[in-house]
């Protein structure tokens, strides 16, 4: 799979990439990439179960599935991370991202809720919003029976998670029903305008997640072509006018990654908002690198910086 940027890419992380079939996601190609399996990671020695449970939804009637996972059962007071999984909006179930959940959940002390949010194409926005909602007010309302602190609930994701977390962060800011304490973004999609009307370096987006994937992902989701001149309200974060007032933040993300930009530039203006940010960039790092060959120094490197982030990110928040 050699490109342009091959020779960018950290060594330990070519092999991986070079055994990925070169696939853009589109309408065509969403089925194969459904029915992909992506590699299996184990979980972690002595990991807590991922327990299925089914909470109210956002309309009477309707329910969203969880996974908890309680390293802890019956503390109280402990943090917790609202985790939604990534698949660029399109494909994915919390399921693929137990093992990284239950490290957090074990070397944070912390409880893991991941949720199991509509998809698109057949559901746009803000279907999945308000699923992740929906699971953000069930956690809040039901913290103490979780051994969970109300105060120190955080929302966070990887790629299309990390966007879903970054909108369900500035919509519970804006209805003002639950206070979110952090915002956990893993190099988050966060603008509909990259490589639409918005063009990267050449150098960026070559791997694993592309312009064209893309531009499929937030079509869907939006329900208007990407880089439209006008999108549903609250859907782009990076479109979204004011930032202030969100959680501190910590923001990770590759070098190589399509979204290096346009996560970079949402950092720097959460940070003009008056919002504290922690950036770090993994080098020579394509989009996806840490799920894709685990087992490489640069992977674990970057898993061992999110797990620090974490851990930071909660004892900074404020107990009640």
């Amino acid at each position: 799979m050699a490109g342009k940027s091959f020779n960018l890419v950290a060594p330990p992380l070519r092999a991986a990439l070079e055994a990925w079939p070169p696939l853009d996601i589109t309408a065509e190609s969403l089925a194969t990439f459904r029915g992909m399996e992506f590699g299996e990671v184990q979980s972690p020695p002595g990991a807590p179960a991922a327990v299925e449970r089914r909470i109210p939804g956002p309309v009477t009637g309707s329910t969203v599935r969880v996974l908890v996972i309680d390293p802890a059962p019956g503390r109280a007071n402990r943090p917790a991370l609202l985790h939604l999984h990534g698949g660029g909006y399109v494909v994915g179930t919390p399921e693929i991202s137990v093992p990284a959940n239950q490290r957090y959940a074990m070397e944070c002390g912390c409880v893991v809720v991941s949720v199991d949010y509509r998809l698109a194409p057949e559901t746009v926005f803000p279907g999945a919003l308000e699923d992740n909602y929906a699971a953000l007010r069930w956690l809040y309302a039901n913290a103490k029976s979780l051994g969970v602190d109300p105060c120190r609930i955080g929302v966070g994701g990887e790629s299309a998670g990390g966007g879903h977390a970054a909108m369900l962060a500035i919509a519970a800011r804006d209805r003002g029903e639950v206070p979110v304490a952090f915002q956990f973004l893993v190099y988050p999609m966060l603008d509909d305008r990259t490589g639409t009307s918005r063009m990267v370096s050449e150098f960026i987006g070559e791997y694993i997640w592309t312009a064209v994937s893309n531009r499929f992902g937030w079509s869907s989701l939006l329900g208007v072509p990407a880089g439209s001149p006008a999108v549903p309200e609250g859907a782009v974060p990076a479109r979204v006018g004011n930032l202030a007032g969100l959680p501190p933040t910590f923001i990770g993300v590759g070098a190589l990654d399509l979204f290096i930009e346009e996560d970079l530039e949402y950092a720097r203006r959460l940070i003009s908002s008056g919002v504290p940010v922690e950036v770090h960039v993994a080098a020579g790092a394509y989009h996806g690198f840490d799920g894709l060959a685990p087992d490489t120094a640069p992977a674990q490197r970057f898993t061992a910086t999110l797990i620090e982030a974490l851990g930071r990110l909660m004892e900074a928040s404020p107990s009640r």
